[in-house]
């Protein structure tokens, strides 16, 4: 089986850390969240992976390279000079992805779930796509699929020819395809999978299902939704055990106290209270406080009786002596406010 990550947004929402990143090549917890995703897609059994690149097509492409490398699956590289949207981004890809059902995956959320029963699901029942669904996130306001008691999709955001006795479900960013829909498609130019392509399918009489799952799911767009997914890890509220090698822990175990440090990192004797995550050549002088929810990126350093409490610090960037900082993404000299809710 073979997968497709999207990959060419411009992520608007996350600059100017988009600026130097991708999303899906945005480091989490000392990582690209990349690896992330090729770890739920190998272990759904997926051989071979695709990515579209537009913004910042260079980092995409050597950061898929090296964490297909890493995981050993093939990686298939296209360009789009022209952002073509969800529709035209899977289109891009046909020709490598049209010999069997495929997996399409978000490349901007954090989502470590199981994908064996819904692949297995969407093959037994012979629908044309299969869109993984969850149910609607509290205080979010996602356009919502629809499904009838079948799991037929019925509308999506508004779009489709409905029905009676609809649900309203969230949208994961993960669907598994038949090549069938590569028919429903424009010839060319940029169109949405949801809200155009899908709705053909529809309208023809072909089977859009869905199928809800149970896992933790989040959208990583926004510099609030970045920080309360770090926190949400390093709280335990995310199972990571079947992400195997691809876990940030792996590479981090566990310190005697409430926090997880790469081999390489030195705490010295600043004072953690944790939880909180040291990657990988990172460090903290004597004086520095760390509170909760703190990520500290590879090779950055915390300066003396500098105070951190609900941040993000990403590789290379240093925090000066004394600086304070709270709900902060910290890039280099960017502070990058991320208020999140308690």
């Amino acid at each position: 089986m073979k997968a497709m990550i999207l990959c060419a947004g411009l992520g608007t929402r996350l600059r100017p850390l988009t600026e130097r990143w991708p999303k899906p090549a945005l480091p989490f917890l000392g990582q690209p969240l990349l690896r992330y995703h090729l770890a739920v897609l190998k272990a759904a059994g997926v051989s071979a992976v695709g990515i579209n690149t537009h913004h910042l097509p260079e980092v995409m492409t050597d950061t898929a390279r090296a964490e297909c490398e890493r995981a050993r699956l093939p990686l298939h590289v296209v360009h789009e000079p022209v952002i073509q949207g969800t529709g035209g981004g899977i289109r891009g890809l046909r020709d490598f992805l049209s010999d069997d059902d495929f997996i399409v995956f978000n490349g901007d959320i954090l989502f470590p779930v199981d994908l064996r029963p819904v692949v297995a699901a969407h093959k037994s029942s012979g629908a044309a796509a299969t869109m993984v669904l969850m149910p609607m996130p509290a205080d979010e306001k996602y356009a919502a699929v629809e499904m009838d008691p079948q799991r037929q999709v019925r509308r999506i955001a508004g779009h489709g020819p409905g029905g009676a006795a609809l649900s309203p479900w969230h949208f994961t960013g993960v669907h598994v395809i038949s090549p069938r829909v590569f028919d429903f498609m424009a010839p060319s130019g940029p169109e949405d999978i949801n809200r155009d392509i899908y709705v053909r399918v529809m309208e023809a009489g072909l089977a859009v299902r869905g199928e809800v799952v149970q896992a933790y799911w989040s959208d990583l767009g926004t510099p609030s939704r970045y920080l309360s997914t770090v926190r949400d890890v390093l709280f335990g509220h995310v199972s990571l055990e079947g992400l195997g090698k691809a876990s940030p822990f792996f590479s981090a175990p566990r310190g005697t106290g409430n926090w997880w440090a790469h081999a390489s990192a030195h705490l010295g004797a600043a004072k953690v209270a944790g939880p909180a995550y040291f990657g990988a050549g990172s460090v903290l002088d004597d004086g520095a406080r760390i509170g909760s929810a703190v990520a500290v990126g590879p090779r950055a350093r915390v300066g003396d009786g500098a105070r951190l409490n609900r941040v993000a610090v990403f590789e290379d960037t240093e925090i000066a002596p004394g600086e304070e900082l709270v709900e902060v993404l910290a890039w280099g000299a960017h502070r990058v406010p991320a208020p999140i809710a308690p």
